[in-house]
């Protein structure tokens, strides 16, 4: 069973050479310390950053230096800094190529619901409307249970809804799930879960891989 960092690793695996990405609160900032050595990948941030490196080592740490979640973080050679308008400009006109979101719950469909909890306060939906709409991919990094232990991978959300029919992938603590016309495709388990454990833990509905393999994450 992961841990958050092992489902970042594992979410890293999916980054390809040239891609523009957009790292949602949580679990996905982590990623960014993951990106693979022999590719170049620009991570870009809602809030005027693109160029986003690793998170900072406590004697690197610059205060105004953050992400769309107030981490500090770090830049990469050739980064900019911008306004949210232009920042909002290009997830709008399709220039990110993967976005990867946390969420509260997804559906067997691709729905998500990641923005609110009714009854407890939000500042607002932040940039996750614009970023489900606009993106090209998005894959969701998030806990596969609550914690009373209940699915959070649903054949309906319960939660408002943040996007439609967007989702492509999911990565959790216990597998890797690719949705389909037919529900949550399990392509990998993660060490240590039985497929029995994940049929148990996913409510919505769930098919498994002929080829269904043993997550690696190094």
């Amino acid at each position: 069973m992961l841990d958050k960092f092992g489902i970042a690793k594992r979410i890293a695996k999916e980054l390809q050479d040239g891609y523009y990405v957009n790292l949602g609160i949580g679990i996905p900032t982590l990623v960014a310390n993951y990106v693979p050595h022999d590719i170049e990948v620009i991570l870009q941030s809602e809030n005027g950053l693109l160029g986003i490196g690793p998170f900072p080592f406590e004697e690197d740490v610059d205060a105004d230096l953050i992400n769309a979640g107030k981490q500090t973080v770090t830049t990469t050679k050739g980064s900019s800094f911008f306004d949210s308008a232009m920042s909002f400009g290009m997830i709008r006109s399709g220039r990110v190529d993967l976005t990867v979101l946390g969420a509260m719950e997804v559906a067997d469909n691709g729905d998500i619901a990641n923005w609110k909890i009714p009854g407890k306060m939000v500042k607002g939906m932040g940039g996750a409307m614009d970023l489900v709409a606009s993106a090209k991919n998005i894959i969701v990094a998030m806990q596969h249970v609550n914690k009373a232990g209940e699915s959070k991978l649903l054949s309906n959300c319960s939660l408002p809804i943040t996007g439609l029919g967007c989702v492509k992938k999911v990565v959790t603590e216990l597998g890797v799930f690719d949705i389909t016309p037919d529900g949550f495709k399990c392509i990998e388990y993660a060490t240590g879960v039985s497929l029995d454990y994940i049929k148990e833990k996913t409510l919505g509905r769930l098919i498994i891989a002929d080829d269904v393999k043993e997550m690696s994450i190094e």
